[in-house]
């Protein structure tokens, strides 16, 4: 459970690792040009920007997506924590406390000490 997190929130951290992933191609491309590596560093340096760039910008298209499905997420207080969260699908964790949350009652998690 320490892991897990909530849906909107794992698209964010692919959208992040995208984007850190892309900043990292560019700076090693970058290595071509500092170094003076001749035609072929020009050359490497520009691979790896243009995969950068690529990566950068599927990580924007992670982002809008992500933003997209959080608009259309519903709001709920979390009973756990008490705190305001979003939820998407039937169910989905508390971006807080990362409690298991569920509208559908089929879905609910069992619990080790069931309340008579």
């Amino acid at each position: 459970m320490l892991l897990k997190s909530s849906k909107v929130n794992e698209f964010r951290l692919w959208g992040l690792l995208l984007t850190m992933f892309g900043l990292l191609l560019m700076i090693v491309g970058l290595a071509g040009i500092v170094f003076q590596w001749g035609v072929a560093g020009k050359i490497m340096a520009a691979i790896f920007f243009v995969l950068g760039t690529i990566s950068i910008v599927c990580s924007m298209g992670v982002y809008f997506w992500a933003g997209m499905m959080s608009t259309s997420a519903y709001p709920l207080e979390c009973p756990e924590c008490g705190k305001m969260t979003k939820m998407i699908g039937k169910t989905d964790r508390c971006m807080f406390c990362k409690t298991i949350l569920t509208v559908d009652p089929k879905h609910k998690p069992e619990t080790a000490v069931e309340e008579a």
